[in-house]
């Protein structure tokens, strides 16, 4: 299993994706789930998978290859990022229709998803999350952040703090803040966590960092957050329909 998650702020763009993949309780294994596709001044993308690590690898090689056609559509000269989340869909379905058979003889789960986000020059950012099928959706003003992979737990503390003001700085503390409660719930998620902030109208990823094990700005965040949930637990009201425990200097008193 993984965990990745990216925003859509009217700032620009949030990264972050695990490293850990899961094949069983013996091979468990660190491989690199973003990609970035820069060139300066005219786009920059990001890609994060999740799912069966042979099937979103072969897409991205795929990817990657057609890049390499001028004489074909490709991530370096289409004109919107809906063109490059269609391109990526069908390279999906390519990968799909050459391995499906012998996967499924052996059982073996093909699902995958990607989330692929950027800006090519002309338009605004974009965010687009494409599903195993190769059909694709994309964020919106009501919906500014994608997560793929072990979702669920980190996904409360994103409901309550993203909104499209929010800022990059807050934004990547909030992200963080999910994958620690992630991880605390989920084995099958961990460290490092790789990071991407995309400016507005940058055409550049200048913000890129990988968080390894024992990070110490992980770290604090991780003890700041909760040492802060116990405080402000400790300060909510107590339900006055629940009969409370008998204070020890009641006990005395009563005696």
């Amino acid at each position: 299993m993984t965990y990745c998650v990216a925003l859509k702020l009217n700032a620009g763009l949030v990264f972050a994706s695990d490293s850990r993949t899961n094949a069983g309780v013996d091979q468990i294994a660190n491989f690199k789930k973003m990609r970035s596709f820069v060139h300066r001044g005219d786009r920059s993308m990001v890609i994060l998978s999740s799912g069966n690590l042979s099937v979103t690898q072969s897409a991205i090689a795929l990817l990657e290859q057609q890049g390499r056609r001028a004489d074909l559509l490709n991530i370096w000269n289409a004109t919107s990022m809906y063109e490059v989340a269609g391109l990526l869909g069908a390279c999906l379905r390519q990968v799909h229709t050459q391995d499906r058979p012998f996967l499924q003889a052996s059982n073996i789960d093909m699902g995958v998803n990607f989330l692929l986000g950027g800006q090519i020059a002309g338009e605004e950012p974009r965010l687009f999350l494409v599903y195993a099928e190769g059909n694709f959706i994309e964020a919106s003003e009501n919906t500014p952040y994608f997560q793929i992979g072990e979702i669920k737990y980190g996904k409360p503390i994103i409901d309550r703090v993203i909104r499209p003001e929010t800022s990059l700085s807050d934004a990547v503390k909030c992200v963080l803040v999910s994958f620690d409660s992630t991880m605390r719930s989920n084995v099958s998620v961990g460290m490092p966590i790789d990071l991407a902030c995309y400016v507005h109208d940058s055409f550049a990823l200048d913000h890129l960092r990988q968080l390894p094990e024992g990070d110490p700005y992980f770290c604090s965040i991780s003890s700041q957050w909760s040492d802060g949930l116990r405080g402000v637990f400790s300060n909510l009201p107590d339900p006055e329909w629940v009969c409370k425990t008998p204070r020890a200097e009641d006990k005395e008193s009563s005696s």
